[in-house]
């Protein structure tokens, strides 16, 4: 399988004062996917513009045809089952079958407060999303569903006609703790990762590289559980987390480097933030769509 390359657009901007135009330049660069970040407010933009996920992607499905479009990641930090459900039935109809759902246990930044509760123990937040992704799996699949769990309820919601992908949009879960890979390995039609996080500072390229391959083998063990052939899995790398930083977009050279040590890890996606400057996210626009245009030949 050649190694598929997508994009993160950050919704940090008016729909006409440039974001419109990235979505519709990333489905000219040919991009697979163009994900977006589903906060309510993120890192140093607490302050500024910051747009919402869902409302985002459908302005996207909009003037977009060929390129999925996907969150990177919703989580249930301020997200219900139930009305999550509704809204990605929406998407999925809007965009044509063209929406993959990232989706993680969320984390302590200003959303895990922002609804006015405290913040959740690692602990609560991986049991919230063993909760959360079997019911999300439920109301997309069902057309009616009830529950009563330790964290979400559902009374009799009706999710009719469905997602237009069949038999759901597929999930994309974002894992490296042994709950969260299994349910990667139950529930997902991909998995995701950053590296590992505790490297990001003073770690070395090759150290993030053996960390993200143990990753992958607890994936694969995870899977083995279940009867599950991890190869069903897409495997997905989201840069800008490791040791290696915005390196690899400093050229088309060493891009394909870094893409192409992953890929050996059995990656089958990687994801590049369209450019931001003055952030981490700040490269050179045309090293930025030359990457685009040409690593992708360059990685079959």
């Amino acid at each position: 399988m050649s190694l598929r390359l997508s994009t993160v657009i950050l919704p940090y901007r008016r729909w006409n004062e440039g974001s419109r135009a990235a979505w519709e330049r990333a489905e000219d660069l040919g991009f697979h996917t163009a994900y977006t970040y589903d906060h309510l407010s993120w890192r140093s933009f607490r302050d500024g513009p910051w747009f919402g996920a869902v409302p985002t992607l459908t302005a996207a499905a909009a003037v977009t045809e060929r390129m999925r479009l996907g969150t990177l990641v919703t989580s249930p930090n301020f997200r219900h089952p139930v009305t999550l459900a509704k809204e990605l039935i929406t998407l999925d109809d809007i965009s044509g079958g063209r929406v993959t759902l990232g989706i993680g246990a969320g984390g302590t930044g200003f959303d895990a407060t922002a609804l006015g509760q405290e913040p959740w123990t690692p602990r609560e937040r991986a049991e919230r999303f063993g909760e959360f992704v079997p019911l999300l799996d439920r109301l997309l699949t069902e057309d009616s569903v009830s529950y009563e769990g330790d964290f979400y309820a559902a009374h009799e919601a009706r999710n009719i006609p469905g997602c237009v992908q069949r038999p759901r949009l597929p999930f994309a879960v974002a894992a490296t703790g042994p709950r969260g890979l299994r349910l990667a390995a139950r529930y997902g039609q991909a998995w995701v990762t950053t590296g590992d996080p505790r490297l990001y500072e003073n770690g070395t390229p090759e150290q993030s590289v053996q960390a993200i391959r143990g990753q992958a083998e607890k994936l694969a063990d995870a899977c083995a559980e279940l009867g599950r052939d991890v190869g069903e899995l897409d495997k997905i790398l989201l840069t800008g987390f490791t040791p290696d930083r915005g390196r690899p977009l400093e050229s088309l050279d060493a891009f394909v480097d870094f893409a192409g040590r992953h890929a050996e890890l059995g990656f089958t996606e990687i994801v590049i933030h369209w450019p931001l400057p003055d952030s981490d996210f700040a490269v050179d626009p045309k090293v930025f769509e030359r990457i685009a245009m040409e690593a992708p030949a360059q990685l079959r």
